[in-house]
């Protein structure tokens, strides 16, 4: 079950004070202590934050969230950027969608598409395609990462390898205000930096909370985007590099 948008709106305050108490969102948002602890516990429970005693705090690292609790993190946020994506793509063309909550939302505005050749390393794309009017779709062999369904590792970078997609919308766990496009896997990066490379146009799809974290291995840099789609203005330094690197920056402020 998705967060409720108040829970979203908890999760959102968590991020940018660190620290939320109980008192202070009640008042905030006109309702009940058992509320609000409510809200914090199903939180909590996702592995979103941590409890502490009269309300919760931010986790130390995003990089062990499970994925259906990703899943659930910024939904509606991450649905109409799958939209605006969608509508960079054309009928009858072929797209390279990587693993990643975002790049799920994206599979399932493209069902409306006709025509279309679907290559991904995500296994879960088949389920939100499978009645879509596509020309076809190529799944990448290798290993199953069982905890979101990727298919990682040097098999799926050989098979990106053979071919050359029209477009390649791929999703991060990280961004630096520098420009730096991070992943916590580096197995995950090397398909990711595959895809990219494979591909003639280069969408990055993302929202803002991606700038919070920080992860270990570089997929790119902004520069080396064609476009990035995300919910809120970046960072200005974000901004500047991918001013200077000619990349198109679609801000929905959502």
């Amino acid at each position: 079950m998705s967060l409720s948008d108040r829970q979203e709106q908890i999760l959102d305050l968590i991020r940018s004070q660190t620290r939320v108490e109980v008192d202070d969102l009640a008042a905030q948002f006109s309702v009940t202590t058992q509320t609000i602890r409510r809200d914090l516990g199903d939180i909590c429970d996702r592995g979103l934050a941590t409890r502490t005693h009269g309300g919760a705090r931010q986790l130390v690292s995003a990089g062990g969230f499970a994925y259906e609790d990703r899943r659930a993190q910024n939904t509606r946020v991450k649905a109409l950027i799958g939209h605006r994506a969608a509508t960079l793509i054309d009928d009858h063309s072929s797209v390279i969608l990587n693993i990643g909550t975002t790049t799920e939302q994206v599979a399932a505005a493209l069902t409306a598409h006709q025509g279309l050749t679907v290559i991904s390393n995500n296994i879960n794309i088949v389920h939100i395609l499978r009645e879509a009017r596509l020309s076809g779709m190529v799944i990448a062999g290798g290993a199953v990462r069982m905890s979101d369904g990727a298919i990682v590792g040097a098999e799926a970078v050989e098979f990106m390898a053979r071919y050359k997609a029209d477009v390649a919308v791929i999703g991060t766990s990280s961004l630096d205000a520098d420009g730096a496009v991070l992943d916590f896997d580096d197995r995950e990066v090397a398909v990711a930096r595959a895809i990219l490379e494979n591909a003639r146009r280069k969408i990055l799809v993302v929202d803002h909370s991606k700038f919070e974290r920080r992860a270990p291995f570089r997929i790119c840099d902004v520069a080396d985007l064609d476009v990035v789609i995300t919910d809120k203005t970046p960072p200005e330094s974000f901004v500047n590099a991918a001013q200077q690197g000619g990349t198109e920056l679609i801000i929905l402020d959502a």
